[in-house]
């Protein structure tokens, strides 16, 4: 069922007036003054209309009472009249002679004559025994019927009555001829008349209609005087029966009373007397008029003072409220200013003071939103605003643009060691060199948060951008020392240029820092934006969709390379590496698509691939009898994604694998950029049974900090040191300290790179656990390994003595 729509939508205007209602106060305090006047007004009006339709009511009443006082009063003096002039007729000698002579003639004259001097239309002569003698009608017998009734309901026949005749009110006076003795009975009468009525009327100043029904029919009007036609009405109104109550007749109130006059076996007649309400009430009208205008103009005054005390009230309040308006907008300078005395005065001084407080707040947050609060340069929203004036001035001047980003090396490793207060006065010290002598005049230096700062080069291409880059780095190569402690600070620098790389300040920046970012990558110290290791370029983009599809149309590939036991020469496994199939560029490097997806997130999609195929592979040489460990990378990415425990273990499960068959690789930097998070999930991998190995270890810079509290089973040592140790005797050193570290520390070692045989019999004295390199076999694909696994000769151990002196 649908609801009605409330008032207010129904109706537009109402809707807008109670808006602005709701709006002001001013208008809200005439509207409620006003309104209460207007209520108290009405009730008085509601109540002096009820007490005068009351009063009204009962006049009324009382006059419609007396008028059936009157009216009887009136028909009693009729029927009077009728018995004088009826006793004159039975007390005259020459009627009584008639009557003793039975000249019938004689009484018909008589009675005739009677009944034409007082205006009777019936007379008659009856016997004692109310037999007809004679009469002036020509049916006497309904007559004799109402002489008959009127002495049996009397017990005499002496009295007047108001009969019904032929339905209509009748008078008849029926009195006694004595001579002496009773000899008959001398009957007179007349219908009611429109003089009646106008006596009546005359009389009481009520009006009088005659009204007649049958026992079983509805009441009728009779058609007497000439004011019988309204009277149908009447008629029509009184079909419940005669009753006191209003009528409305030709559109007018009117009180009426309904008053018996005459029953017969077939008919009854009343008399319905009626009083006009609308006059009764027409003394008051006048009054009441009175009265409404006396009203109307108390709420004309009422309603002015009400505006003028409303617009006292709200005056000030509202310029207070363009004070607020002000303040909203950001006028924090204007006072507020309000000449009034009472407690708007005081709230005004409240808004004085509040505003002088967001003024001061303002600056505030004008410094802070604009300025880094640590070392007072221009931060990210500043700068960027700079460089959209810079860029404009190079547009209209056609000149060069360059944006450089500098992020520092290692700076969070002096958080994690000396702490965030060491680490923040570390950072003023750097913005001091930074923009002392290093910077050229009129370029611009920022610090966009943490260890990041940038600079705005006027008229710079990249050749300049790479010269000031230069001193930078040379500025900050210089030790700093702070309480004691002397701290290196290197920084990778990433530069753009306006109009080369980008013709906005967002994309500007944007293309500096992937710059930056792939300076720290390439470790090479400065870098000028190549799209191609943009991420968010449109070849990247293009990539990032060729790589997805790779991924679903089966064109990455996996490749093993084995790691043999270098005491017994058997195949413990192989390292699992991606190779992508490109159906148009034939077999696709690694290098070419890795840390591209490294940079995207994408590698987690390619780990997950990994251990699926590695799972898959595994279980295929564990039903042909084989059981290898196989090895998979895993990245930062990998290690900060704490849903990649739970994958493997619903992996495990469910190929019934046996958790040491795989072996996660992490390289040293990979736990390094969040080492909280890449411990825990490290520590739930090996509470699931998994083995975990630190890769190209030795090229790190702080993982022997978290060394001990990592749950490793493997230590790899890089390929860089193994394959120099047989010509540098320094890796060969860094080799056989690190087997033996790895050793005191319960971990096994294995060592990448091994290409030569020379270096394969090294290892077996250094007492090297695993070796993996070309000289044992280069990746192959994984459908090729069992084969190779299974023809697999270790290598002749003749060359061990070739080495001996080198110990």
């Amino acid at each position: 069922m649908t609801p009605h729509p409330p008032a207010l939508a129904r109706w537009p205007l109402l809707r807008r007036l109670t808006g602005l209602v709701s709006r002001r106060l001013d208008v809200r305090i005439v509207t409620l003054f006003l309104l209460l006047l207007v209520l108290v007004q009405a009730a008085s009006f509601i109540t002096i209309r009820l007490g005068i339709d009351a009063n009204a009511r009962d006049q009324i009443g009382a006059e419609l009472r007396t008028g059936e006082n009157v009216l009887r009063r009136l028909l009693q003096q009729n029927a009077q009249n009728l018995n004088d002039a009826a006793r004159l007729l039975a007390a005259d000698y020459g009627f009584r002679s008639a009557i003793a002579s039975s000249d019938k003639l004689t009484l018909v004259d008589a009675l005739d004559n009677q009944a034409a001097r007082i205006g009777a239309s019936v007379a008659l002569f009856t016997d004692a025994q109310t037999q007809f003698v004679a009469g002036t009608i020509a049916d006497p017998q309904p007559v004799l019927q109402l002489v008959r009734r009127a002495k049996e309901s009397a017990g005499t026949i002496d009295a007047a009555a108001l009969q019904v005749l032929d339905g209509r009110p009748f008078q008849l006076v029926t009195v006694p001829v004595k001579a002496p003795q009773l000899i008959g009975h001398v009957s007179m009468g007349f219908p009611l008349t429109a003089q009646v009525i106008t006596d009546m009327e005359q009389i009481s100043g009520l009006r009088m209609a005659l009204v007649v029904r049958t026992h079983a029919g509805a009441w009728q009007s009779l058609p007497i005087g000439a004011a019988a036609a309204p009277w149908r009405q009447l008629a029509e109104q009184l079909q419940a029966g005669p009753a006191d109550g209003m009528v409305m007749i030709g559109g007018e109130h009117l009180g009426a009373r309904v008053v018996a006059l005459a029953r017969s076996d077939n008919h009854e007649v009343a008399a319905v007397l009626l009083r006009s309400v609308d006059e009764a009430i027409a003394p008051y009208r006048q009054l009441q008029l009175t009265l409404l205008v006396i009203s109307l103009v108390g709420l004309g005054v009422f309603a002015l003072g009400s505006v003028i005390t409303a617009r006292r009230i709200t005056g000030p309040i509202k310029a207070l409220s363009a004070s607020a308006r002000r303040l909203g907008e950001g006028d924090h300078t204007t006072p507020v200013e309000v000449t009034s005395r009472d407690e708007v005065s005081e709230l005004a001084q409240s808004f004085e003071v509040m505003r002088q407080g967001m003024q001061q707040r303002e600056a505030q947050i004008r410094r802070l939103a604009y300025w880094d609060a640590l070392t007072g340069l221009p931060n990210r929203e500043q700068f960027r605003d700079l460089v959209r004036d810079q860029l404009d001035r190079a547009r209209r001047e056609g000149t060069c643009v360059a944006v450089l980003m500098l992020d520092l090396d290692r700076f969070k490793h002096v958080n994690d060691v000396l702490g965030h207060a060491f680490g923040d006065r570390l950072l003023r010290q750097i913005a001091e060199r930074l923009g002392s002598g290093a910077l050229r005049p009129g370029d611009i230096l920022a610090r966009l948060g943490g260890d990041k700062f940038t600079a705005c080069l006027l008229n710079a291409d990249a050749d300049i951008a790479n010269e000031v880059a230069s001193r930078l780095r040379r500025v900050l190569e210089q030790p700093l020392t702070l309480d004691d402690h002397t701290v290196d600070v290197s920084a990778s620098v990433g530069i753009a240029t306006f109009p080369a790389h980008a013709c906005d300040a967002d994309t500007l920046l944007g293309r500096a820092e992937v710059a930056m970012y792939a300076t720290k990558a390439r470790q090479a110290g400065v870098s000028v934006y190549d799209p191609g290791v943009d991420t968010s370029s449109e070849q990247s983009l293009s990539l990032l969709t060729e790589l997805r599809t790779a991924l679903h149309h089966d064109q990455l590939r996996l490749f093993l390379q084995p790691k043999i036991a270098l005491d017994s020469g058997a195949v413990l496994g192989a390292e699992a590496l991606v190779r992508w199939q490109h159906p148009t560029r034939g077999m696709v490097s690694p290098m070419s698509f890795i840390p591209f997806a490294e940079r995207t997130g994408f590698i987690r999609e390619l780990t997950g691939w990994m251990i699926e195929r590695c799972a898959a592979r595994s279980r295929e040489l564990r039903a042909a009898g084989g059981h290898f460990k196989f090895a998979i990378n895993l990245s930062t990415r990998d290690l900060v994604d704490q849903s990649l425990p739970d994958k493997l273990e619903r992996l495990l499960v469910r190929d019934r694998m046996d958790p040491r068959s795989l072996c996660m690789e992490i390289t040293e930097s990979a736990i390094m950029d969040d080492p909280q998070r890449a411990l825990q999930t490290l520590q739930r991998l090996h509470g699931m049974g998994l083995r975990l190995s630190i890769d190209d270890f030795g090229t790190g810079y702080s993982s022997l900090a978290y060394l001990k509290r990592l749950p490793l089973h493997e230590l790899k040592i890089d390929k860089s040191f193994v394959m120099a140790m047989e010509s540098d005797r320094a890796d060969l050193k860094i080799v056989r300290s690190t087997i033996d570290l790895a050793h005191n520390l319960g971990l096994s070692v294995v060592a990448e790179g091994v290409e030569t045989a020379q270096t394969w019999a090294l290892l077996q004295k250094l007492n090297c656990d695993e070796a993996q390199g070309y000289y044992m076999a280069r990746p192959m694909p994984e459908t090729e390994f069992a084969a190779w696994a299974r023809d697999w000769v270790p290598p002749c151990e003749r060359l061990e003595s070739q080495f001996a002196t080198m110990f």
